[in-house]
């Protein structure tokens, strides 16, 4: 049961509120915002909470159990501080959210109705929508250890444990011209091999795309000319003389984590495991047939 504040309950033992809702976002690697459907900002815990934002949500239905308790917001794109970019960019995927009810009166009583994250989020050209997720969301997502052939960590997190920034693993570079959406052509990185950076990640150090990460799908290098080909587009179109930073591809097979990484003790693939062919594998003619092991 929620413990509502004595000035709250009141009010609406009265019958009459001044009552409204904020709506607080905490991206993770962003500022954090806030909306709220008064015609006045609000403002409390170092957040001022945008009024006339058109952002608003459906009703929240409460539950006993390990029932989920989501919920829909509807948003104008009108705020200078949600744009189209960062929506696409995914600045807001899997930002923490709150909805309070406050008292526009007095903002320091008020009553926390929703906490949770934000899910999927679908925009046009003026609008959005955010499905909110509540807080028992995560124990109705599968967990565990995928059995595969490939590695399922990427190159430099704690499971893969390799040092990324050992020499001749990581280059930093700047874009000399640009081909079109997906390729690049690319200063700083002629030392390093052709294909060096296939599957690679960059990390875009300048420009409107300073801090996101757009993955490589080939590198091609010969001589002084180096191309980049993007997997995606980066979410911004990105302009000559950008700078960044891109560490060495890895394709997750164990042959190239052992004979290019060096990092075979720390591979999380399962190589050796039996595929679908051998499962469908069938006597044939001229082979032995005594029960022991099949030859490879």
């Amino acid at each position: 049961m929620r413990s509502i504040p004595p000035s709250m309950q009141a009010q609406l033992d009265a019958g009459v509120t001044t009552f409204c809702h904020c709506w607080r976002i905490d991206p993770l690697f962003a500022a954090s915002i806030g909306f709220t459907d008064h015609d006045e900002d609000i403002a409390f815990d170092d957040v001022v909470f945008e009024a006339a934002s058109a952002f608003q949500g459906t009703s929240i239905e409460r539950s006993l159990g390990l029932a989920i308790d989501n919920l829909t917001a509807t948003g104008a794109l009108q705020s200078e501080r949600i744009r189209e970019e960062d929506i696409d960019g995914g600045v807001y995927d899997g930002a923490a959210i709150r909805l309070w009810l406050v008292d526009w009166r007095a903002p320091a009583s008020r009553l926390l109705l929703f906490k949770g994250e934000i899910g999927e989020i679908t925009h046009g050209s003026a609008g959005f929508e955010v499905e909110l997720r509540g807080l028992s969301e995560p124990l109705n997502r599968p967990i565990g250890r995928r059995f595969l052939k490939v590695c399922d960590a990427e190159v430099g997190d704690g499971r893969c444990g390799f040092d990324t920034q050992l020499p001749g693993f990581r280059g930093e570079g700047t874009i000399e011209s640009i081909s079109d959406s997906r390729n690049i052509r690319a200063a700083g990185l002629s030392e390093f091999e052709d294909r060096w950076f296939d599957d690679g990640v960059l990390t875009w150090t300048s420009g409107r795309n300073a801090g996101r990460r757009s993955r490589i799908r080939s590198h091609l290098g010969g001589g002084d000319t180096t191309w980049l080909e993007f997997l995606e587009p980066p979410v911004l179109q990105p302009e000559q003389g950008d700078a960044f930073s891109i560490v060495a591809g890895c394709d997750k097979r164990a042959g190239t984590c052992r004979s290019k990484f060096m990092n075979f003790r720390n591979f999380r693939g399962f190589p050796y495991i039996p595929g679908d062919s051998w499962i469908a594998a069938h006597p044939a003619e001229g082979m032995i047939h005594d029960g022991g092991r099949r030859g490879s």
